[in-house]
């Protein structure tokens, strides 16, 4: 049965306290052995699972063969009346999941996933907030590269301003993932995906800076705290490491996804079709570069309709 070593897990390891704590640990060790999420993900679906397993829907317990679509749309409803829109994707999204989890098991006698209501969004609606080329190079240059943090930092955020990696893929990126001598590296991504890009001159050198005068011998992963005890850095640390720089900058609050889209910007301004900005960004899909061809003025503005002679502003 295709479940069966997911089952076998659960029971080498220790039972949690409840049902409920038992059946969240039997999803999460489902979602890493048969589905392979990457541990953020996984976290996110169980933190909704717990959610799930103790509203009013289940009524506190483990046992779900008296659930019906009407309950499942019940806690949705209920759940995301008062979160945004992204939040309430997200607990859809990770109760999907649970509810495909329970079917699969058997704790479900038919399949509930396609009870929980869609979350209105619009695809593309908004604008990419990329930082200008002149707020990187602030952003970068507040770096202190005379200390040890202020080398890591350094190299981060131009791996992060140059290369557009996520914060995830910064925190996984090993020192076996550097191949010097091809100007490489090697990305691992969103769901499990691996992939090799340039690794520019400047990129480099910088990251060769923190690892011969900085870097504490720890293990094989290329950032890590600079204090002791020296732990390879977590995303949420990366993402740190570029809003502490955006205050040191004087350009406020800078989340690290905006060092993405800066990126994906400048290539745009210096002529990078948007084939070529996905392939670098690593997308799955054309629909997601899509977005960045609102910002290209250049390409845009002939398409724009003349403005009617005596029209009021």
């Amino acid at each position: 049965m295709l479940l069966a070593p997911v089952e076998a897990l659960a029971a080498e390891a220790p039972l949690p306290a409840t049902p409920a704590e038992t059946l969240v640990a039997t999803f999460e060790r489902y979602l890493t052995a048969e589905r392979g999420l990457a541990g953020s993900t996984i976290a996110a679906y169980t933190y909704v699972a717990r959610l799930f397993l103790a509203s009013d829907a289940v009524g506190g317990d483990a046992v779900l063969d008296g659930l019906t679509a009407a309950l499942v749309t019940e806690f949705v409803l209920a759940e995301t009346a008062e979160r945004k829109v992204g939040s309430a994707k997200f607990v859809a999204c990770g109760l999907r999941a649970f509810l495909r989890f329970a079917f699969v098991t058997g704790r479900t006698a038919i399949e509930l996933d396609a009870a929980v209501p869609k979350i209105a969004s619009w695809r593309l609606s908004g604008v990419p907030r990329a930082l200008t080329q002149p707020d990187v190079a602030r952003l970068v240059g507040s770096c202190d590269r005379r200390s040890r943090t202020g080398r890591r930092d350094h190299a981060v955020l131009l791996l992060m301003a140059r290369l557009g990696l996520r914060a995830g893929e910064v925190a996984r990126l090993g020192l076996d993932d550097i191949d010097w001598r091809a100007g490489e590296i090697t990305v691992r991504g969103k769901a499990n995906r691996v992939e090799r890009v340039p690794l520019p001159a400047e990129v480099g050198e910088s990251i060769a800076g923190w690892l011969q005068r900085g870097r504490p011998c720890t293990d094989r992963t290329v950032f890590s705290t600079v204090r002791a005890p020296h732990r390879p850095l977590s995303s949420g640390a990366v993402s740190g490491i570029v809003t502490a720089a955006g205050a040191r900058a004087g350009l406020g609050h800078v989340n690290a996804h905006r060092l993405r889209h800066g990126a994906a910007t400048a290539m745009l301004q210096g002529g990078a079709n948007l084939a070529e900005i996905g392939q670098v960004l690593r997308h799955a899909s054309v629909a997601t570069t899509a977005i960045y061809a609102k910002v290209d003025d250049r390409s845009l503005r002939p398409l724009a309709l003349p403005w009617p002679i005596g029209a009021h502003s």
